[in-house]
């Protein structure tokens, strides 16, 4: 499971960093009709290098604080693959 905490609107999407064992990141997208909930899975399998349907979101789903399954990853390969 990855967890995640996701700023919307913003100028850029982009990882701010690791705190407490949470992923901050920045999404473009607006956080209206699951349109960040998709450009979060989008911009996660992108920068892991696996295909969005690896990817599933579990909980959050109108909450900036949201969790992920991840499969096909071990958790220290998503933390090494989102860190470097």
């Amino acid at each position: 499971m990855l967890k995640v905490h996701i700023n919307p609107r913003s100028s850029r999407n982009q990882i701010t960093g690791w705190r407490n064992g949470v992923l901050y990141i920045k999404l473009t997208a607006p956080p209206v009709e699951g349109a960040a909930n998709k450009a979060a899975v989008e911009f996660l399998a992108d920068q892991l290098g696996i295909k969005k349907s690896q990817i599933t979101l579990v909980s959050g789903s109108t909450s900036r604080d949201k969790t992920f399954e991840v499969i096909g990853l071990s958790e220290e390969e998503i933390h090494h693959r989102l860190r470097g």
